[in-house]
């Protein structure tokens, strides 16, 4: 059956999610014509075994707070309802059952993430499960061609999207946060009220 739907999966750990994550997946499903974007959360992503997230439940609320204004925008827990450890390749699968066999599946990433890519579980199935779109970032340099030569099931399977450059990201803010530093307008406003109340970030 050919794919007549486009749906983006934009994964990560979104601790927190943060103005540059929205207007990435954005960008990508205008750019891409996508009919809807995945966030999926990670349960316990584990290329980041020393990094210790906020609480599921917390990563979560912060995620609804900045879709609520976005129907093409949702939201799935299978990363974190699965237990164990969070492996894209299995991700995709299950997202694939949910959304039905006519829809194509793209996988949203960063240009560094597409560096460390062939280091990835399972990289193979990764792209024979979605096309990867991969975000331009400047001062990273990497070609489709390398990454090809590493895991040839990626040939032909990756897209490059030229992204603003957007100077936020969740470890500087975590660490902004925890120096009872700025950091409101990188997050939304709903977002910021949340982390005050809960006083995330400050060990």
């Amino acid at each position: 059956m050919i794919a007549s739907r486009r749906v983006g999966v934009f994964g990560g750990t979104f601790d927190p999610i943060h103005v540059g994550h929205l207007i990435v997946a954005e960008i990508m499903r205008c750019h891409l014509d996508l009919e809807q974007v995945i966030f999926l959360p990670a349960g316990r992503p584990p290329h980041k075994p020393d990094q210790t997230l906020s609480s599921d439940q917390d990563r979560l609320e912060m995620l609804r707070l900045s879709l609520t204004d976005t129907a093409a925008f949702t939201i799935s827990t299978i990363d974190i309802d699965r237990p164990g450890a969070s492996y894209t390749a299995d991700s995709l699968r299950d997202l694939q059952a949910e959304v039905g066999a006519d829809c194509e599946l793209l996988f949203m990433m960063g240009q560094d993430s597409l560096r460390d890519f062939p280091t990835w579980h399972r990289p193979d199935l990764i792209a024979q499960r979605a096309r990867l779109v991969v975000a331009l970032r400047p001062g990273v340099s990497i070609s489709p061609a390398e990454i090809e030569l590493a895991v040839p099931a990626a040939a032909g399977r990756i897209q490059l999207v030229p992204v603003p450059l957007i100077g936020v990201s969740s470890r500087e803010l975590r660490s902004a946060i925890r120096a009872g530093g700025p950091y409101r307008y990188q997050v939304l406003p709903a977002v910021a009220d949340f982390i005050e109340q809960r006083r995330l970030y400050r060990d």
